[in-house]
């Protein structure tokens, strides 16, 4: 075999497929071309410059890559769907779209080199990025979309904490074993239930209590940090939590925040401990109302009923308020004894939401929606919270970190500049559809040309969404 053919082999077809011959020696083609709007969204919110600035500190003597570049790099990565370090090369080896990109040992070198400050200053560039990005949106699409629940738009913002658990090898610093006998970290999370964009995250070993009032706190402040100041004061804040966040001590947190001009309500899960059975059993029929489905429609077989008064809660913020709902156990649901006593299933939340901002069914429907939290963070895992890749807790913290961004820029993307189902759709169709599009690098006219291919299903949608990208006004220097 010649070295011209060398690594060329016939691929015979296969009943109606034509027949192929494959080498390794194209030219001027690329492969994941989409992600470059990830990357150059990051450059027109300011992110880039920002994590610049705020990474300053760890380019020895200003030589070599930047720093901020580097972290950009790898958040863009990780939004494309890569799960390591080395997954780096993807855009290193296509100089041509994303330009000159860090080694694998430099982008370790930088994670291992981000100490708590630095982590900080990180946390303060997605802030002014964030920023940025909402008063493009404003200016473009009319600004942050309203979340909904039983077919309503809901006020203000939503913000909604979850935690999860994420299976490590016991050789990593701080993995541990979990209540669900698996081991490895608990992050707890913080996401915007208007735009799905990761607001906030704390990496915690596995043994971290599901309901410490004190990460929550830390979380949620955390959160709120990130959210611009014109949104923060004067707009309705309502937090969300599983049971996990129905801690007083987190719950009184929430009202003092009013203190300070910030206007958070609370919505919270709550556990049905045995003065709230017999309350429950007390409750008249006619007191039960029909319950609503997320589209405004009655939901079948279940109803919502309020037992303030009903049960001591003298030791929550005043004015809190507790509901209940009940509804037939669909199949597989988890019962308590009491749930199989009663032949139904019980659930309890929490909320400082007054009388006369909503019926029972509206608050509990609200409540209910907490559940895409869990969608949230299941794209999540598959945006760098589900596979860490160092033994190193702080390390591992710095990626969190970057994964979060990785998410906001996912969000960024889908408010001002796609339309339709992509403005909603989940990163594995985004990535499928955009980002992963393969192209073809030319040049014409002193310009760099990435032309789709003209037979890719959703080429339109892709040069529509550089073309919004590229209309965007730009933060002033």
């Amino acid at each position: 075999m010649s070295p011209q053919q060398e690594g060329t082999f016939c691929v015979h077809s296969t009943g109606s497929r034509p027949k192929l011959v494959v080498s390794a020696d194209g030219q001027g083609v690329v492969s994941h071309a989409g992600s470059r709007l990830l990357a150059d969204l990051a450059d027109v919110t300011g992110l880039t410059t920002a994590f610049t600035d705020g990474l300053r500190r760890l380019r020895p003597r200003g030589t070599g890559h930047d720093p901020g570049r580097i972290a950009v790099d790898l958040a863009v990565m990780l939004a494309d769907g890569g799960e390591a370090i080395a997954d780096l090369a993807l855009l290193r080896d296509q100089t041509e779209v994303f330009g000159p990109v860090a080694s694998t040992p430099t982008a370790w070198r930088l994670l291992a080199d981000i100490d708590p400050a630095a982590l900080a200053r990180l946390r303060s560039a997605r802030a002014a990025a964030r920023e940025v990005a909402w008063l493009q949106a404003a200016e473009t699409t009319g600004g942050i979309p309203a979340t909904r629940a039983a077919d309503r738009d809901l006020p203000g913002l939503v913000l909604d904490l979850d935690a999860t658990l994420v299976t490590c090898h016991s050789e990593k610093e701080q993995a541990a074993p979990t209540y669900k006998r698996g081991f490895g970290y608990h992050p707890l999370l913080c996401f915007l239930d208007n735009t799905g964009e990761a607001l906030a995250g704390v990496l915690r070993p596995g043994n971290a209590g599901a309901n410490t009032a004190a990460d929550h706190i830390t979380v949620l402040d955390a959160a709120l940090a990130q959210i611009p100041d014109a949104h923060r004061h004067g707009t309705d804040i309502l937090i969300r939590a599983d049971s996990a966040g129905g801690a007083k001590v987190f719950l009184a947190h929430v009202r003092a925040l009013r203190e300070r001009g910030i206007r958070t309500s609370f919505s919270v899960g709550y556990a049905v401990t045995e003065p709230l059975r017999r309350a429950i059993q007390a409750l008249p029929d006619h007191l039960w109302h029909p319950a609503l489905e997320q589209d405004g429609t009655l939901r079948t077989g279940a109803e919502v009923a309020e037992l303030t008064g009903m049960v001591d809660l003298a030791d929550h913020p005043d004015g809190t308020r507790i509901i209940v709902r009940r509804e037939r156990p669909h199949p597989g649901a988890q019962l308590s004894l009491f749930d199989l006593d009663e032949g139904m299933r019980h659930q309890v939340f929490l909320t400082d939401t007054p009388h006369g901002e909503g019926s029972l069914q509206q608050m509990e429907a609200r409540h209910r929606a907490h559940a895409r939290v869990e969608d949230r963070i299941r794209c999540g895992n598959a945006t760098g919270f589900g596979r860490f890749p160092s033994r190193h807790f702080a390390i591992n913290t710095a990626w969190l970190e970057l994964a979060l961004t990785a998410v906001d820029l996912l969000a960024w993307a889908q408010t001002p500049l796609l339309k339709g189902e992509l403005a909603c759709a989940e990163p594995k169709k985004l990535r499928y559809r955009l980002l992963h599009a393969a192209a073809r690098i030319t040049r014409g006219g002193r310009r760099l040309h990435l032309r789709i291919s003209a037979t890719w299903p959703w080429r339109d949608e892709l040069v529509s969404a550089f073309a919004r990208l590229a209309a965007l006004p730009r933060p002033a220097t």
